[in-house]
């Protein structure tokens, strides 16, 4: 079989069926890049608490029966054949398996690449980390170019540390926080949630601006303009760019409105044989590496279940914990679960230092898992 994407969703996957089935499994893993960073790291390195050499994980030491890994960058899809195209070659599989997550769309929002930052791609939140540093004064505008986009707490972490940031330097009272979001809420399943994180901007004096997006920047004025015309002046724009599923999945016939239509419960697509998981997905749950991880261990559990024999796997729940920065050294939590009521829930988890260390063993434990370190 053949994985398209070593993200959250590939590297479960890939996982999963290896420690069933060993060597009996044939496993093809494909990927651009030569390793993993988990997405929270992107602050980390954005913000200098860490470097990205620090953080990132090479796929070269992935050491597990049944699986090779391939730095491919993938030209074609063929999902009636089940068959790839690569830089590297053709690859043909019995199962194919769409993990490529969401790509950027930069060019979606004008003005985006020449006026502003995004700090949602490592190499832009590399270059944020080099560039925070040397921003002293004026008018830091975060801002969410449309949606659904990855991590929706994401933005509302960014602002929060970046007022510890600049708190931390000095310069915060001569520097003013907004905050832009095409959600009505910071985190809409959990009102719990995303009422402490309101309560939290406040706090800092952080303005917030629920239900409109950034459509474009103005580099010259140095104005962000709303999706309803309004101008924002900026010194600093932070961005979450639009997103879309790659331009070679969107190729390959097998999405419909910009995204891969999944069944729920299986994660099988309108192709026989043929999987998608993650972000590149519309399958009902949020933009994350938690469900993308979910969704995976649905299709092993299933590939599994067909190979030796057994009950196929509950269907997909969309149940899932989202760590969340509230800044002074605290990470909140939210469970969310969206798929198993007539509507999403959530449940928050109050800031504390004892969810650092359950935040920090969740990125342990995955380290070990998929990259035995």
């Amino acid at each position: 079989m053949a994985i398209l994407g070593a993200g959250f969703g590939g590297l479960e996957l890939a996982t999963t069926l290896s420690e069933a089935l060993g060597d009996d499994v044939d496993v093809t893993l494909i990927d651009k890049s030569d390793a993993f960073v988990f997405g929270y790291s992107k602050l980390d390195v954005m913000f200098g608490r860490t470097t990205l050499d620090a953080v990132r994980l090479p796929y070269r030491q992935i050491a597990r029966p049944g699986v090779r890994f391939l730095q491919q960058t993938i030209t074609a899809i063929d999902p009636e054949a089940r068959s790839v195209t690569t830089d590297g070659g053709v690859h043909e599989a019995d199962v194919l398996v769409v993990a490529l997550g969401a790509d950027y769309d930069f060019d979606a929002t004008p003005g985006l690449i020449d006026a502003g930052n995004e700090f949602y791609s490592v190499a832009g939140a590399q270059r944020l980390g080099e560039l925070l540093p040397t921003f002293t004064q004026g008018r830091a505008l975060i801002g969410v170019c449309g949606a659904p986009f990855k991590c929706p707490p994401a933005p509302s972490e960014t602002a929060l540390l970046l007022h510890d940031y600049l708190s931390t330097r000095g310069v915060r009272g001569d520097c003013e926080i907004t905050f832009v979001l095409p959600l009505g809420s910071p985190v809409p399943p959990s009102p719990e949630t995303s009422q402490a994180l309101v309560a939290a901007f406040a706090e800092r004096d952080i303005a917030f601006i629920p239900g409109r997006r950034v459509s474009s920047l103005d580099g010259d004025r140095r104005v962000a303009v709303l999706d309803d015309g309004a101008e924002m002046p900026y010194d600093l724009f932070l961005g979450v760019p639009k997103h879309r599923a790659p331009a070679v999945v969107i190729a390959s016939g097998l999405t419909e409105d910009g995204y891969v239509p999944v069944s729920a419960a299986t994660l099988e697509t309108r192709f026989p044989g043929v999987y998608a998981v993650g972000d590149v997905t519309t399958v009902g749950a949020p933009k994350a590496g938690v469900f993308a991880e979910g969704a995976a261990r649905v299709v092993a559990k299933s590939l599994i279940a067909n190979a030796r024999g057994g009950e196929q796997p509950a269907p997909f729940n969309g149940r899932g914990i989202c760590y969340i920065e509230f800044g002074a050294g605290r990470v909140g939590r939210v469970e969310v679960d969206f798929l198993s009521g007539p509507k999403p829930t959530g449940w928050f988890g109050a800031p504390s230092e004892a969810l650092v260390e359950e935040k920090r063993h969740f990125g342990s434990s995955r380290r070990a898992r998929w990259f035995g370190l």
